[in-house]
């Protein structure tokens, strides 16, 4: 009895030391878990992997798997002296000299594109690209130059400042150009500011700054006007064009500066009329059966002087045959005879009507009592129409959806 008591003792014995040993053994297995990565589904036979990382700057591996390629699998650098055996396709060892990954040849998937390209962390510059301004590079034909500037306003001291930035693509009269900026802030045709002058330059910078004074209530009636000059050997002055820019319709803050390019025009060098002139652009849209006016501006209008002058603005009348269709107006400007308007007006015009269809464009003057007419053109193949009017509307209806811009003489006809 005694025998069999230290027997069952010395087996019970062994049986709690296996038991313990068991369970250390799988305590210590989970906790290996925990702090190791996932074994990876599908692992294929790989070469040893001390084998793989001596010698390799890179540390780059590449293996062939059936797991799937989109997403790509990144090794931190801190774990390389682990045993990564179950390393498979798009798994890479990235060492720290080198931030990006190395593109896989063949195809890949839009996810794969953008991710797999770069490290998380790093900027693919694809996708700040901006688009490319072609502003010094596309001159349509018969192109004089092009002026930028920029424009902003400070409300709190009533000032407008302009920058002028540069000119681009100079046509002088000779070989050589030294040009310079004549800047006005019409209706004040009498005072001017001016750059400086740029030697033997077509590309002048000026980078110069100006300021006009100028209230709040009026600088939506004002409008900038930029003379760009050359002074030739014997110190005299050739206008090569100018940029007439009204402010009405831009938004001038402290907080927003805006930098505009135009291009160059020539100046009108043929004295007014009796009555003065109007600039204005017609084109037809034939597939939309539209009419657009762009009434630009007019000059050396003959304001009556014994009313004060509340306002001047054109009337825009269409009329089929003796029939009145439709009239619009521009916003009237305080009193100058040379007001900058850039308003466009559109007009349902069937093709078939052109023939018989007409503009009128009256130039008014109000005040509080009455309306004065300063002077009326007419355009198109009916009423009172004449060469250059008539003129002007077969070329808008030969040339479709183009602006053509004219320049006309006001008369007193009704």
């Amino acid at each position: 009895e005694q025998a069999v008591a230290v027997a069952g003792g010395v087996i019970g014995g062994i049986l709690f030391f296996v038991l313990l040993g068991i369970t250390a053994y799988l305590i210590w297995k989970k906790f290996c878990h925990l702090f190791s990565y996932e074994k990876l589904i599908n692992p294929v036979k790989t070469t040893n992997a001390n084998a793989i990382f001596q010698g390799q700057a890179n540390s780059e591996i590449q293996l062939k798997s059936t797991r799937s390629r989109s997403v790509p699998f990144i090794i931190p650098p801190t774990l390389h002296g682990r045993d990564w055996i179950h390393l498979t396709n798009e798994e890479q060892v990235q060492e720290d000299s080198d931030p990006y990954m190395t593109p896989q040849p063949g195809p890949r998937s839009s996810f794969h594109s953008l991710a797999g390209a770069y490290v998380v962390g790093t900027i693919n510059p694809d996708l700040y690209k901006f688009p490319e301004d072609k502003s010094e590079t596309d001159f349509p034909d018969g192109n004089i130059g092009r002026l930028w500037f920029s424009i902003e306003y400070e409300q709190e001291s009533e000032r407008l400042l302009v920058s002028l930035i540069k000119v681009r693509k100079l046509q002088p009269p000779a070989d050589s150009c030294s040009p310079f900026v004549k800047i006005y802030l019409l209706p004040d045709e009498r005072s001017y500011l001016q750059s400086k002058t740029k030697r033997k330059t077509l590309n002048p910078q000026f980078d110069e700054n100006f300021v006009f004074q100028v209230s709040s209530k009026m600088l939506l009636q004002r409008t900038l006007k930029f003379l760009v000059y050359h002074v030739d050997k014997q110190k005299k002055h050739h206008l090569l064009g100018q940029v007439i820019f009204p402010l009405k319709n831009e938004a001038l803050t402290e907080d927003n500066k805006l930098v505009i390019w135009r291009d160059l025009e020539k100046e009108n060098l043929e004295p007014p009329s009796e009555f003065g002139d109007i600039q204005f652009s017609l084109s037809y849209n034939d597939y939309l059966g539209r009419l657009t006016v762009v009434v630009l501006r007019a000059r050396g209008l003959k304001l009556q002087e014994e009313s004060p002058a509340v306002g001047v603005y054109v009337k825009v009348s269409l009329m089929n045959h003796n029939k009145f269709i439709k009239s619009k107006k521009t916003a009237a400007l305080l009193g100058t005879p040379n007001p900058v308007y850039n308003e466009t007006f559109s007009f349902k015009a069937d093709q078939t009507e052109l023939d018989t269809a007409s503009l009128s464009l009256s130039v008014l003057q109000s005040n509080r009592e009455k309306t004065l007419l300063l002077g009326r053109v007419v355009v198109g193949p009916f009423m009172y129409t004449r060469g250059k009017e008539l003129e002007h509307w077969n070329e808008m209806i030969s040339k479709p959806k183009e602006l053509v811009k004219r320049w006309h003489a006001l008369c007193h006809s009704t």
